[in-house]
């Protein structure tokens, strides 16, 4: 296993650890849509571009962004499954919406997508899907803080439980072989992670909020992203266009903050 391979997944666990906690404390602290809108920023797909590009080039990185909004329109299914599905059990819900992303993420890669704009066409229709079942049809309303009170122990729980999850699909997405490896390129492990972590803390009642402001920021901010470091990077070079495009990630995170603000439930 290469050093870059080992940092790589050394900096995915630090990240979302780091990511997940931050999180999960923000929802807590600060309401739903608040921990939904930090869980769904860029986060791990910033190293997963940022290492294709210093292990191959960062033409390279921008082609490999082609089918990545189709797939984050995929992962919002499998946050709406879990939903329709937590208030049944956390046994029932998780491997069911495990089971749906897997299927969809099959089709996905052997359908060997080519086209950058049938993969934007696609990520609008499954986010404007996801979006007027979540607000119309479950009416699942966003809550304030919630008063909690844990010991540091269960931070820590929840930092290693993150960290583990993103390592895995890391791990598989380099051992996996093409099939697996491609499939993991695309796994929710950040919205599987604060899922889980929410649903452990306050059951159903408490993760559906997170997880509709947690779908409704991933399914903008990461997208958008993706579309930045395309064009940036073959024109600017790696670290200008990362730079860039996370700097363009804090301000539509605001926008999205705002929006979601004014608009959800």
């Amino acid at each position: 296993m290469d050093s870059s391979f080992c940092l790589k997944l050394a900096l995915g666990f630090l990240v979302g650890s780091l990511w997940v906690t931050l999180t999960t404390l923000s929802a807590e602290r600060f309401g739903s849509k608040v921990g939904g809108l930090i869980g769904g920023l860029p986060s791990t797909v910033v190293i997963t571009l940022l290492f294709i590009g210093y292990t191959q080039s960062p033409l390279v990185a921008a082609q490999a962004t082609t089918v990545m909004p189709l797939a984050q329109g995929l992962n919002g299914l499998f946050i709406l499954s879990f939903m329709l599905l937590i208030p049944t059990g956390l046994n029932r819900a998780l491997p069911v919406s495990l089971l749906v992303w897997f299927s969809l993420a099959v089709f996905l890669y052997l359908l060997k997508l080519q086209s950058f704009l049938v993969s934007i066409i696609g990520w609008l229709i499954l986010f404007t899907f996801c979006f007027i079942v979540l607000e119309k049809w479950m009416e699942i309303h966003s809550r304030g803080k919630q008063e909690l009170i844990y010991p540091p122990s269960q931070l820590i729980w929840r930092a290693l439980f993150g960290g583990a999850v993103i390592s895995f699909a890391v791990l598989m997405g380099k051992l996996g072989g093409p099939l697996l490896g491609g499939i993991f390129g695309s796994f929710p492990a950040m919205f599987l992670s604060t899922l889980v972590i929410t649903s452990h803390i306050g059951g159903a009642a408490y993760s559906r909020p997170v997880g509709k402001s947690l779908l409704v920021s991933g399914l903008i901010n990461v997208p958008l992203y993706e579309i930045v470091v395309r064009y940036l990077y073959p024109s600017v070079g790696l670290a200008l266009g990362t730079a860039i495009a996370v700097v363009f990630s804090i301000g539509t995170g605001y926008l999205t903050f705002q929006w979601m603000k004014s608009r959800l439930t």
